[in-house]
């Protein structure tokens, strides 16, 4: 299997799978939140949590890049 097809297989798992991890929230805020009438609060914060988890994959991927190009030349 060529590396452009592992690379192409990789992305498309994350991009199946990474929708059910994204909306996964930490037991206390779950419960902060759903004791809340307000939904703006409770989006605000799956926001935030969505930003702080996808700051480091898209750093980690774009050095990954940079390291592909780099040994393919």
């Amino acid at each position: 299997m060529s590396t452009k097809k592992i690379i192409l297989t990789f992305l498309v798992v994350s991009a199946l799978l990474g929708p059910s991890v994204l909306e996964a929230q930490c037991a206390m805020c779950r419960a902060a939140l759903e004791s809340e009438a307000d939904n703006s609060q409770a989006e605000g914060i799956n926001n935030g949590i969505v930003y702080l988890m996808a700051i480091p994959y898209i750093l980690v991927g774009g050095v990954f890049y940079l390291v592909y190009r780099k040994i393919k030349g």
